[in-house]
């Protein structure tokens, strides 16, 4: 698990709050971890400990607003007053150079978990050649029409209260709703995981769960939409390998179809090394699902033939 956590002042003007863990044996690459909404990097300890058994060092950062990062103009759940989006895309490019900073001339492995998958993706289309190899896991870039009606929704709320309150319909369409979708339901977050101790440590864990704040949700449909637009990923070699994984039970990507919706929209557009997997029965937190051995031994199966 993590340990210690540092601190990185970075240009966006955020103090980040990170982990980091040193490769064991020989090191391969450099991953760097985007963790998604309404959490934080901690719990993404296990995770970093199977990659730095597997020679991979690791570094994983509080997104502005999330966790123990500081921003002034970025107070829990909310990226940031303006631009947030942009602001977090700068922050991922500090903790590149950091970590590169401190192992020099290894790969970088970008990866991306829901929200972090949409960041993760939308770094790579903002600088094209800085990481070798992407991963975004249980993302959903295909909101539809729903989507839309979102944006427009969120348009009203910031002109009736403004831009830094909790959005009202929003977690009612999103969270409240994937926790209903999840048949016989015991907590309001099973559709997290089938792990029963991860549902509950998530819903004890004061630094998860809270409310995103109305520009929060705008900034993350921005990123939907920036990155499933064919121009923008028009920026992306494509030959770089880039990871998909969803859930065959995930209501938050529709049960895995946002996913393979994706990967075939990639596929169509050229990108050659792309690789899909949707899980049958696991929901929308694979690092934090009973069968997660299979997805951690999968995922550095497919790092090692990337870089």
């Amino acid at each position: 698990m993590f340990e210690d956590r540092h601190q990185l002042a970075t240009p966006s003007g955020a103090n980040l709050a990170y982990h980091s863990l040193a490769a064991k044996g020989h090191p391969r690459a450099i991953v760097l971890i985007c963790h998604g909404l309404a959490e934080h990097s901690c719990r993404y300890g296990h995770f970093a400990e199977e990659l730095a058994d597997h020679g991979y060092h690791v570094y994983a950062h509080d997104h502005r607003g999330h966790g123990e990062t500081q921003a002034p103009d970025a107070s829990l759940g909310r990226f940031g007053r303006k631009g947030g989006w942009r602001l977090v895309i700068e922050d991922v490019m500090a903790m590149r150079t950091l970590a590169l900073s401190q192992h020099p001339g290894l790969p970088v492995i970008l990866f991306g978990h829901s929200m972090g998958g949409l960041i993760s993706l939308n770094t790579a289309i903002s600088h094209p050649t800085a990481f070798d190899a992407v991963a975004v896991w249980n993302s959903n870039f295909h909101p539809g029409i729903a989507g839309r009606v979102a944006q427009a929704v969120l348009g009203i709320e910031r002109v009736m209260k403004g831009s830094d309150v909790p959005s009202g319909l929003l977690p009612k369409a999103t969270f409240n709703a994937w926790g209903k979708a999840i048949p016989g339901y015991r907590t309001g977050f099973d559709w997290l995981s089938h792990d029963s101790h991860e549902v509950d440590a998530y819903i004890a864990d004061p630094l998860c769960g809270f409310d995103a704040s109305v520009s929060l949700w705008e900034d993350i449909f921005a990123l939907t939409y920036r990155g499933q637009d064919q121009r923008k990923l028009a920026r992306l070699p494509l030959t770089l390998p880039i990871n998909l994984v969803g859930g065959g039970e995930d209501p938050a990507t529709d049960y895995g179809k946002a996913v393979t919706w994706f990967g075939e929209h990639l596929t169509s557009l050229g990108f050659g090394r792309t690789t899909t997997t949707v899980y049958p029965q696991m929901r929308h937190e694979t690092l934090n699902e009973v069968d997660k051995a299979t997805a951690i031994e999968d995922f550095i199966r497919w790092a090692k033939s990337a870089v």
